[in-house]
């Protein structure tokens, strides 16, 4: 399979269409589609540990494709971890159900930082999106992403943000070299055929305005200025932050529940932000909910993306899901 991927979208692609405007309905995916709340993917963990599931091409290729045809979503998002990159840093990662990632050897002192350099290893992550593609209608897109290097470094270092004001030096070390490694895996995955990229900051809302200008946009900027893809920057309780956000370099910008559709001004395009535990509600609740936020996306923002405030959740009835996708399509947008 080559490796020169066209990345201009056709006319049936609506996700890709979004980012310039020019889709003639709104194009939906979930972040965290590909996984946990899906009985089918249950049912491959059942015999492969998360660990193992992530590095075989096969299964990750078959999680990924699960929700396109059990919900009918626009997108496809590569099913790894945030935590893939540094694993192939000589970071000693597990994968635990109900905790996360957890980091065996993480950084505590500057002088930790001479055993990290360039990740190596990860061949595997390319063969999946290889294969993946090969099986992709060109209706539907690859979506790639890593983890924003503040996020990445809130697991990696225990006392990342004592560092950042006791030790300033080690903690943009830190944030520049895993900048590097970001930019590198995400032109990786581009090589093997993505068609745009997610930027998930998680954590990064946690700071004051301040921090986050100082500590956190600079990287994030350059990541974004350096991969030539669509782009989309998710960061989690956003709205002190919006404007900074807005400065990020990204296409698209996927906001979180804490901003109102109808109050943001940006030219960029706009990505979510339906509550995830609004699913558990009663679906008329649910698809009244959904019709607000596409009515106020239409009059506010020419580019869009129906999405979550952040991810599934793993007791979510992809039923719910599924009626969402329906009411997304259904939804009048030119």
């Amino acid at each position: 399979m080559g490796t020169n991927v066209s990345h201009a979208p056709s006319d049936k692609n609506q996700f890709l269409l979004a980012f310039k405007g020019t889709n003639t309905r709104v194009p939906v995916w979930f972040m965290r589609q590909a996984g946990r709340y899906l009985p089918q993917y249950q049912a491959l963990k059942a015999n492969c540990p998360l660990r193992e599931l992530f590095r075989n091409p096969e299964l990750a290729g078959a999680v990924t494709l699960q929700p396109l045809e059990i919900l009918g979503v626009d997108a496809a998002i590569l099913f790894a971890d945030i935590m893939t990159m540094p694993s192939g840093m000589g970071f000693d990662i597990d994968f635990m159900d109900g905790r996360g990632p957890v980091v065996k050897n993480p950084v505590h002192h500057s002088s930790d930082l001479r055993r990290l350099g360039k990740f190596s290893g990860l061949e595997h992550v390319s063969r999946t999106i290889q294969l993946i593609n090969a099986v992709l209608p060109e209706s539907i897109s690859l979506v790639g992403f890593a983890g924003s290097p503040y996020t990445v470094l809130t697991y990696l270092c225990p006392k990342h943000q004592r560092m950042m004001f006791e030790d300033p030096k080690t903690f943009h070390q830190m944030m520049e070299l895993l900048t590097a490694n970001t930019i590198a895996y995400l032109k990786q995955q581009q090589k093997a055929g993505i068609k745009a990229f997610q930027l998930f900051d998680t954590w990064a809302g946690s700071l004051r305005h301040e921090e986050y200008e100082g500590f956190v946009l600079p990287y994030v900027q350059k990541i974004f200025n350096s991969v030539e893809l669509p782009s989309i920057y998710f960061l989690k309780n956003c709205a002190h932050l919006f404007d900074l956000m807005d400065q990020s370099g990204a296409d698209m910008l996927s906001v979180c529940e804490t901003v109102d559709l109808a109050q943001l001004k940006t030219s960029k395009g706009i990505q979510g932000n339906l509550l995830n535990t609004m699913l558990y509600a009663p679906e008329k609740v649910l698809l009244a909910e959904v019709k607000r936020l596409l009515t106020a996306a239409k009059k506010h923002h020419r580019k869009y993306v129906f999405n979550l405030n952040h991810g599934v959740l793993p007791d979510t009835d992809p039923l719910k899901l599924k009626a969402v996708v329906e009411a997304v399509h259904a939804f009048k947008w030119k």
